[in-house]
């Protein structure tokens, strides 16, 4: 599975982005989806997750109540919208699927800024 994440950009402190990761190939919507984001230097931290059906989400503390992640299966396609973003919200976001044999995808990156 090829995953391609896009909807970065550079905003102002209080803005809302849309952040979309699709897929091709693979079996899409039997993958447990992620988004997690990186600034230089340190580690690749998560961010949110969904499962397959998108029953069940997840969110790490920092973007809890500003992010939310969904997916559509018929569209290959998951979602972090980002509201209320903060210049520590700035990082380059990735996507990741995982499979039902725990087999890590990744997607290449997508740039936030975020300016006070």
């Amino acid at each position: 599975v090829q995953l391609q994440a896009y909807g970065g950009g550079s905003v102002q402190a209080g803005d809302s982005l849309r952040l979309s990761c699709a897929a091709s190939g693979g079996s899409f919507s039997t993958y447990n989806m992620a988004w997690f984001r990186q600034t230089a230097g340190m580690d690749r931290e998560f961010v949110s997750a969904i499962s397959w059906r998108g029953a069940s989400t997840y969110y790490a503390d920092s973007v809890k109540g500003r992010f939310t992640i969904s997916r559509d299966n018929d569209k290959n396609t998951v979602y972090l919208q980002m509201n209320s973003l903060k210049p520590e919200d700035t990082a380059v976001y990735y996507c990741k699927g995982r499979d039902w044999y725990q087999n890590d995808y990744w997607g290449q990156g997508t740039l936030v800024t975020v300016s006070s």
